[in-house]
């Protein structure tokens, strides 16, 4: 068994944390949102086609190496909205489009997608719909000539607001449940798509999620991803790369934050002593890398079992689940660290603590990621 990562994957760490040093200072949570400037520069240093094949301008990486550059996005880039809406894009997005999508629709969009020309974004929580994603309410009905059109309302709509491409989903009959969903590839300029303004969030906020309204959107049939009632298989393996690669992101900002911490407790002085050499404090650090650890050894199983083709549904849960419980007690642990100075927000800790708090909501909440963990279980 080799922990060790291959030397292609240890250079492109390398290579995108000194993008992120070059062309990505820092986050201005100032702005309402990441600029277009921002996203193609991501788009230039690969990390938009990450996981999609080369011949579409995809980076052709598996899962592991997918995981690994957006780790090194999340180590090297404060701007956690960014790192975020560009991970969405990736695996809800562009990976339907590449593994499903018809030829003709993946050689004319996956090019702009990878390239930063456009955004993509994931359309399919709805307000009865989230975890439970087979009540959707969004209607789809063949046109007649050789279409489809689309009538419903999604929210939560990460990049939604800005996004040039939807991936949403709608079903021929809500009682029909899952054999009824039917995924599909949706321009946002096309007639009846409307999108709200972002939602302001606590957390992640450079990052646009909104609203997004279909009524009576027609798409031509070409622009189905897989067969009519493959939506549950498309998303869920969408979900198998997001709840996977995705969270790399956050083992980075985990990784950061340990340094931070660690720096903190070195320097700072109280009654005479360093902060590192109370036992409160460094057990708490102690800990905190014993989190790190364990969700990154975890995370890059998941992801070797996704490469291996393997059965990985129990590995992507747990993996998930430990990161994203991770993320957040190690945030809190780092703002109890600094103390004062964490509650405040020039030092930015606080603003890992408000980052990770939605990872244990979206890609599936913990509830529901246990209860996968408990039927694999044959619980």
């Amino acid at each position: 068994m080799d922990f060790q990562l291959s030397d292609t994957h240890r250079a492109l760490y390398r290579d995108i944390l000194t993008f992120c040093e070059e062309e990505l200072p820092g986050s201005d949570e100032g702005e309402p949102f990441y600029s277009r400037d921002q996203w193609r520069a991501c788009g230039r240093a690969g990390l938009l086609g990450l996981s999609a094949p080369t011949e579409f301008g995809g980076g052709g990486h598996g899962a592991l190496g997918a995981a690994v550059a957006m780790e090194a996005f999340g180590r090297g880039c404060s701007d956690m909205g960014l790192v975020f809406g560009a991970a969405a894009h990736l695996f809800a997005c562009v990976m339907p489009i590449v593994e499903f999508a018809s030829q003709p629709v993946r050689e004319r969009v996956l090019p702009k997608l990878c390239s930063g020309e456009w955004i993509g974004a994931n359309a399919i929580t709805e307000e009865q719909a989230g975890s439970d994603v087979t009540a959707l309410a969004t209607r789809v009905t063949a046109t007649g000539d050789d279409g489809y059109a689309l009538s419903g309302h999604k929210s939560f709509v990460t990049n939604g607001p800005v996004a040039d491409l939807l991936v949403t989903y709608a079903t021929t009959n809500p009682s029909f449940g899952a054999l009824g969903i039917t995924g599909f590839v949706v321009e946002t300029d096309r007639p009846g798509v409307r999108r709200s303004a972002p939602f302001a969030k606590m957390g992640l906020r450079n990052c646009p999620a909104g609203t997004v309204e279909f009524d009576e959107c027609v798409v031509p049939a070409s622009h189905r991803i897989g067969d009519e009632g493959q939506g549950r298989v498309v998303f869920q393996r969408s979900m198998g790369w997001e709840r996977a690669c995705l969270f790399g992101a956050f083992v980075g900002l985990m990784d950061r934050q340990l340094d931070r911490c660690i720096a903190h407790a070195g320097e700072r002085r109280q009654f005479g002593q360093r902060l590192s050499s109370y036992q409160a404090v460094s057990h708490r650090i102690a800990n905190m890398k014993l989190r790190l650890e364990g969700a990154r050894l975890l995370l890059y199983r998941a992801c070797w079992a996704l490469d291996q083709g393997e059965s990985a549904e129990l590995p992507v849960a747990l993996a998930k689940l430990a990161v994203s419980e991770a993320a957040v007690q190690s945030g809190l642990d780092a703002v109890q660290i600094f103390g004062g100075w964490g509650y405040q927000e020039e030092p930015g800790i606080e603003s890992m603590l408000r980052d990770a708090v939605p990872t244990a909501l979206f890609s599936g909440t913990s509830e529901m990621l246990r209860e996968i963990v408990a039927q694999e279980l044959s619980l």
